[in-house]
């Protein structure tokens, strides 16, 4: 490991000037390549303190021997030059994209005497008009095959063309007409290349013209009563029809614009590319990259234009890119798209309509695409196995954590304190086995006293299953039930798979006991505090072959207790990945509960307090009464007469209507009147509530 003051540049050598610079390793392999408006400024950067560095650039710096520099005129000759260097040298600590080589294209090879159609993939020729990228080979051709009923341009290799010249005797398509057999000169070169390129057009979005054109073609041929040749250009239209219906009109201004998303975690990050021509998707495209440096969506958004118009140039780069998050500065990117295609781009967030609308659908395509990569990595049996051992190893375990507990608290600004407890047997997850609290020890916010319950109210469940099935060696009474009230099985609308559960974890009744299976690892949410609170808990209970960390999520730092110092675990640790995906779990769950107690509080009514008043009497009286303003001022008899309420419990509610602040009054939002004549209707729940003043407001507080 360098010491990068051992090679950092006096800063008067470094000019103040854009450029770009390489980082090299002893071996002089280039190992990170960026770009800067002041060269100065950011390599300065990367020699500062080490501890304030984040750990994947410490670890650039600390792998380098050498950095170097090129001075340029301006950021788009730099931009320019990174992306040059980047292809040429393949830097490891830089974000590099998996190659779309697999991806096929519909080519028409333009550069040829008589022009061929047929699927292409791998770098792009110049010369050859491509078009898609399309998912799967059998698309393009069954696009294609509708399409030589009209435009009958050459398909075969150059192997089959040579043949059937030398023997005048063109091939199957020649005679069923879905060729025009240039190579027995049926059709001059001219004209076949006219045809190659009225394809090229029809491709490209320009499709009224044709269909004009042959719909006159066909009305005339009528007229002059040449039916055969009036149903030949009636299929020809219906063929071209149903090509067109394979990409379905999404912007309806035959806008011709390329759609980027990201999706991204703390690792790894998602792109997804649709190509939009004549306000149609002509083509889709997705990669996946790891994240080795620290960088904003911003930047990935560079990134994956260069990787997309690098090497393109003309109509190739659209006049309309459409992106999540611009780049910093986004001068320079537009200056050199636009040199790309030799007119103005527009690059651009979409705010409102069908672009917008479109983009969304973009980025669930690249959230799914990130979801079914970590899926498939996590599904290997090997992987797992990897993360485990090398989770094991970096906490001093004596054996990999086959069960591992994941804690996280969420609130909204103290209120609705909850707690998720989730767990993962080697590596997948058990959702049977998820838990949920409820903070009932004190009130307010406070992460370490939370954490801290949590983790006593769970082991002391532990210990009081061991003790009363025997298995408790001191006999000792554990305090407290440690869950009760608030903890049960998953209920987030998930489905837990089947579980297969051994005699020792049944109750009497067959049914699994709750918190009878310890883990080998609790991780929590959080950094040293909350590790420090969860350790403390198990020590108080006496329990001391548990190991507890935590992942705090900013650095994606491992805490241990006692430890001043965290586990940096290395960015492509399959054991920081499960780490990952085992706190981000914990907090979907804890949101979940959170978000569902949250609503329910703001549901609330005063008819919910009336103590063996259940859903349908509810139910009954506000269908009765028509709201609760009515309700309220109704008599004792008059409640009687509601079937199912007796006198006591019509007493009790009377009492508790009487007891209960008046509703404020609900405001017309768009008038600002207040609206006085019915209290709102409180079936499922509400309480008549103000329709502004009742409604929290999400941006007040966040959650965690």
């Amino acid at each position: 490991m360098a010491d990068p003051s051992s090679y950092r540049p006096r800063p008067g050598d470094v000019p103040d000037s854009p450029g770009v610079y390489r980082f090299r390793d002893e071996h002089r392999r280039v190992i990170y390549v960026g770009k800067a408006k002041s060269l100065r400024q950011r390599l300065a950067n990367y020699f500062q303190d080490l501890a304030n560095l984040h750990p994947r650039t410490r670890t650039m710096v600390t792998t380098a021997a050498s950095v170097e520099w090129t001075v340029v005129s301006t950021e788009v000759e730099a931009l320019q030059l990174e992306y040059s260097w980047i292809k040429e040298y393949d830097p490891r600590f830089n974000v590099k994209y998996r190659d779309d080589k697999s991806y096929p294209y519909l080519a028409v090879t333009m550069n040829e005497r008589f022009p061929r159609v047929q699927v292409m993939r791998g770098h792009k020729k110049k010369g050859v008009r491509y078009f898609g990228p399309y998912g799967h080979a059998w698309a393009i051709r069954d696009t294609v095959d509708l399409l030589l009923r009209v435009f009958p341009v050459r398909t075969c290799s150059a192997g089959v063309f040579k043949n059937a010249a030398r023997t005048g005797r063109p091939c199957l398509l020649g005679y069923i007409d879905k060729c025009s057999a240039p190579c027995v000169d049926r059709i001059t070169p001219e004209d076949h290349r006219e045809l190659a390129e009225e394809f090229c057009d029809f491709m490209a979005g320009r499709t009224g013209t044709y269909l004009r054109r042959l719909e006159k073609q066909m009305m005339e041929a009528a007229e002059e009563m040449e039916y055969e040749r009036a149903a030949r250009l009636r299929d020809d239209i219906g063929a071209l029809k149903k090509a067109m219906e394979k990409n379905a009109v999404v912007l309806a201004d035959a806008t011709d614009a390329d759609l980027i998303a990201v999706a991204e975690d703390e690792l790894e990050a998602a792109v997804q590319i649709f190509h939009v021509r004549g306000g149609r998707v002509r083509g889709q495209r997705g990669w996946v990259t790891d994240k080795v440096e620290d960088v904003t969506t911003g930047a990935l958004v560079e990134h994956a234009l260069q990787q997309l118009y690098g090497e393109e140039s003309g109509d190739a780069v659209p006049k309309e890119v459409l992106v999540p998050a611009l780049p910093e500065p986004v001068e320079p990117v537009q200056e050199w798209l636009a040199g790309r295609r030799g007119a103005n781009v527009s690059l651009r967030i979409p705010q409102r309509g069908d672009k917008k609308a479109l983009m969304e659908t973009v980025q669930r395509n690249a959230q799914q695409s990130l979801a079914l990569h970590k899926t498939r990595r996590a599904s290997d049996l090997t992987t797992r196995s990897r993360a485990l051992e090398e989770i094991a190893e970096a906490l001093g375990l004596d054996s990999a954590p086959l069960r591992i507990e994941c804690y996280d608290i969420s609130h909204l600004q103290g209120d609705d304190v909850v707690a998720s407890m989730v767990v993962f047997e080697d590596g997948l997850q058990r959702k049977g086995e998820y838990r949920r609290f409820q903070i009932k020890g004190f009130a307010g916010q406070d992460d370490v006293r939370s954490m801290h319950e949590v983790i006593s109210r769970r082991f002391r469940r532990y210990l009081a299953e061991k003790e009363r099935t025997g298995e408790w060696a001191d006999g000792t009474d554990p305090a407290g039930d440690g869950g009760t009230g608030a903890e049960g099985a998953a209920t987030d609308g998930t489905l837990a798979g089947p579980e297969v559960i051994t005699d020792s974890l049944k109750d009497d009744d067959g049914r699994p006991r709750k918190f009878a299976y310890p883990p080998q690892l609790v991780v929590v949410d959080g950094g040293q505090p909350q590790v420090a609170a969860a350790q403390r808990a198990l020590d108080e209970l006496g329990i001391d072959d548990i190991a507890v960390c935590g992942l705090a999520k900013r650095l994606e730092e491992v805490w241990v207790p006692g430890e001043d110092d965290p586990v940096v675990l290395p960015r492509t640790s399959e054991g920081l990945y499960l780490l990952q995906r085992v706190r981000d779990e914990a907090h979907r769950f804890a949101i979940t509960y959170q978000r569902t107690k949250r609503a329910k509080r703001f549901r609330a009514g005063p008819l919910d307090d009336v103590p063996g008043l259940g859903e349908t009497r509810k139910q009954a009286l506000i269908k009765h009464f028509g709201s609760v303003k009515k309700l309220r001022s109704a008599t004792i008899e008059q409640i009687q007469e509601v079937p199912g309420i007796g006198r006591k419990t019509a007493e009790t509610i009377a009492v508790a209507l009487a007891q209960a602040a008046p509703a404020a009054p609900a405001v017309n939002t768009a008038t600002g009147e207040i609206i006085e004549d019915e209290e709102p209707d409180t079936t499922g729940g509400s309480s008549g509530e103000p329709v502004t003043a009742g409604v929290p407001d999400e941006r007040r507080g966040q959650e965690t």
